[in-house]
């Protein structure tokens, strides 16, 4: 049985691994097309431009909360891991043409995430987001709330300005099962997942391993990459880790509208 359990912790590190590589390969080519489209911008320019962008996000942008309420669930290990995938998150972010308005809910001083962040992430007290210790809840009507987890029957069909999409702040190691869901139970909102099994199918592997557990940052890159491009097919082309099983159906689906953010 330990034979077994540590055979399958090496093979979740493996895919972690292969996962964070391709993220990564594609970050670059990302930001060798933007390097080359804006060549003819100093830095000083772009970084004021990517500000301006930002700001006007928190006024009209698509409305996006990372729940941390769950923190104290995990360990320090998945702590440091959830810091660097809200920073990838916030990256991603800034490079957007059209960003969402961030929110980090529940994010207490003297949590060892708010810690976390502060260690790892160079001006983290400075990011274009608000940081509160309130939740959901007490920003947003529950009529408007979303909440995106995998255990939802819901699959999501497009993002609507008029709605608040809620992330669980967890990483694929937390020990409870069906946490974000459980979360979202307990606020009375709305879930809804994405739509993997609507648009991607599994693949044959010599591990037999099959996952649709995501990161934080990973869901947000499809995310945004749909709200991008309409397409869920290139959402989950683009950002679905290879090592998690799945393979975007052959059968390509028609792209799914996204709602324009009122102004």
């Amino acid at each position: 049985r330990n034979v077994l359990r540590k055979q399958r912790n090496w093979e979740r590190q493996l895919a972690a691994k292969r996962s964070k590589r391709k993220e990564e390969k594609q970050r670059r080519k990302l930001n060798r097309e933007q390097e080359s489209d804006n060549v003819q911008f100093t830095k000083r320019v772009m970084k004021a431009i990517t500000k301006e962008r930002l700001a006007e996000a928190q006024s009209t942008g698509l409305k996006l909360c990372i729940d941390l309420s769950m923190t104290d669930s995990m360990s320090d290990k998945e702590i440091s891991r959830l810091a660097g995938q809200l920073r990838r998150l916030y990256g991603s972010n800034k490079k957007a043409a059209r960003p969402f308005h961030l929110f980090l809910t529940d994010l207490r001083e003297d949590s060892r995430v708010y810690r976390e962040c502060i260690r790892m992430n160079d001006g983290f007290l400075n990011y274009a987001m608000d940081i509160t210790e309130e939740s959901c809840l007490d920003l947003f009507p529950p009529e408007t709330i979303i909440y995106l987890t995998p255990d939802a029957e819901e699959a999501l069909e497009t993002v609507d300005a008029d709605k608040v999409y809620i992330l669980g702040g967890l990483v694929d190691e937390s020990i409870q099962k069906k946490l974000s869901f459980s979360r979202a139970s307990d606020l009375s909102v709305c879930t809804a997942r994405l739509p993997i099994d609507e648009y991607m199918v599994k693949k044959n592997n010599t591990k037999n391993f099959h996952s649709k557990i995501l990161s934080v940052n990973q869901v947000f890159d499809i995310l945004l990459t749909f709200c991008q491009t309409g397409s869920w097919t290139e959402a989950l082309q683009t950002w679905f880790p290879r090592g998690k099983g799945f393979v975007v159906a052959s059968d390509d689906s028609p792209p799914l509208p996204v709602f324009p953010a009122r102004t």
